[in-house]
């Protein structure tokens, strides 16, 4: 019988994403937030619509509004993240730790940022057409559409 392990969710894992090559994306003037992070792709299989990606949030910044196309499961691998969904009725905030792990369907639509030291997570996205997300406004209409292509040209925005 196997020995196993339990690893604390504040565990180190020695992972680093020092010697990865990353894409930086900022906002602009037309956003009334902090967009500061970075994505960097990890694989992707574009004939099967698969794609496995860090993306990298600098302390209390934002990435775009944004609304997931495909399925999305992710995994918080360092600081703490914080997620601000929004649907017709209601608006929650979640906080999300060092180990956590979540998967959602397409449709998911949400505000995300780093806490006070930024915040690393894996991500993989299964989606059958390559769109990956839509990048929103305010009022919810898509000012561009990330796919699994411009994820690998490096091209997002």
């Amino acid at each position: 019988m196997a020995n196993v392990e339990t690893i604390q969710p504040n565990s180190v894992s020695g992972f680093s994403t020092d010697n990865i090559e990353w894409i930086h994306l900022e906002g602009g003037p037309n956003f009334d937030y902090p967009i500061d992070y970075w994505i960097a792709l990890l694989g992707a299989q574009p004939e099967e619509g698969r794609v496995d990606f860090l993306v990298k949030w600098e302390p209390d910044s934002y990435c775009h509004y944004h609304r997931h196309v495909g399925h999305t499961t992710s995994i918080v691998l360092e600081g703490e993240h914080h997620i601000v969904d929004t649907c017709a009725t209601e608006t929650v905030h979640k906080t999300r730790t060092v180990g956590h792990y979540a998967s959602s369907p397409a449709g998911d639509l949400h505000m995300e940022y780093g806490g006070p030291q930024g915040s690393v997570l894996f991500f993989s996205m299964h989606t059958p057409d390559g769109k990956l997300f839509d990048v929103l406004d305010r009022d919810e209409n898509i000012l561009a559409t990330a796919t699994i292509e411009s994820l690998m040209s490096g091209k997002l925005t």
